[in-house]
């Protein structure tokens, strides 16, 4: 039985939505003390957009949701990033910087934690179903994932920043320029929010738009089992590997009878027949217990069938 929860970070929507409320205090001062030096319309500029950004994520944390999710994981390091700078700059107090920091950085981990992605996926779930989103892919930490955050913050504020500045020509192609290329960067980190491996009334339904063209129900009656998956084990020739790299909390779904499934490849559906799909959702124990009491038969360990 899986009746223990995975232990996982412990913390709860509240705790985040103080730590962002408290943002403007805890980074406020530093940040303010950063660009006392800059013109009267590019502070102006700067405080627009700050408490723009801010205003946006306050909206998000009070009403759960994916794009909630997009809004926290993206906003929440880009204000990490800020503090950063003005660090750098030197041009804060020592006091004010230590308090930024502590502050943008409890926002941007409390952000990232499996509880806010479970709260914000459930805010949208209809009726009977339990939402538990598929892990990050770990290779997009190495580079797309912050690049496409950094994309979305300098491609909002660069022109706007550079008119206050009086540097037209650059703010103009900035503004062209960069406004198209944070919406392009958005899209991705979007769908990374709305990655989920989801409990319903019939079985379960993976719905991952990264990977699948269109979300697909495995009936109770044809899930032969569904429990953990050996990360050190190179998978079945014919399982569908769902993970894109991330193997920790793995859970192999095994069907009765083989089953066919558009995989997305290049933004195209090539069909797969399988009767194992590979899946790496958080807190996979707590899928487990839940799937379990559900009357979905649950395995110890999976087994391999090709």
């Amino acid at each position: 039985m899986f009746s223990e929860p995975e232990p996982i970070i412990a913390v709860n929507i509240w705790w985040l939505r103080v730590a962002w409320v408290t943002l403007p205090i805890t980074a406020g001062w530093a940040v303010a003390e950063a660009v006392a030096s800059w013109s009267t319309p590019t502070r102006v500029v700067a405080a627009v957009l700050l408490w723009a950004m801010w205003g946006v994520v306050l909206v998000a944390v009070l009403a759960p949701h994916p794009l909630s999710l997009t809004a926290v994981r993206t906003a929440a390091p880009l204000a990490l990033v800020v503090v950063i700078l003005v660090v750098v700059s030197g041009r804060a107090s020592t006091v004010a910087e230590v308090v930024a920091v502590m502050g943008a950085l409890t926002c941007a981990v409390i952000g990232g934690s499996p509880e806010i992605g479970i709260t914000c996926a459930q805010g949208s779930a209809y009726g009977d179903e339990e939402r538990f989103p598929l892990a990050v892919p770990p290779a997009l930490f190495l580079g797309v994932l912050p690049l496409a955050v950094l994309a979305v913050g300098t491609g909002l504020a660069a022109g706007p920043l550079l008119l206050a500045a009086g540097a037209w020509a650059a703010g103009i192609t900035a503004i062209l320029v960069g406004l198209p290329l944070a919406a392009l960067a958005l899209r991705p980190l979007h769908q990374l929010s709305r990655r989920w491996l989801v409990l319903v009334p019939a079985g379960v339904v993976v719905h991952d738009p990264m990977t699948l063209t269109d979300p697909y129900l495995f009936t109770r009656e044809h899930i032969a089992g569904l429990g953990p998956a050996d990360p050190a084990t190179r998978p079945p020739e014919r399982a569908l590997d769902l993970r894109l790299g991330a193997a920790r909390g793995s859970l192999a779904l095994l069907l009765d009878q083989e089953t066919d499934v558009q995989r997305r490849s290049r933004n195209r559906g090539v069909g797969v027949r399988t009767n194992l799909l590979l899946v790496a959702p958080v807190a996979s124990r707590r899928v487990l217990a839940r799937a379990e009491a559900r009357r979905i038969s649950v395995r110890h360990r999976a087994r391999k069938r090709a």
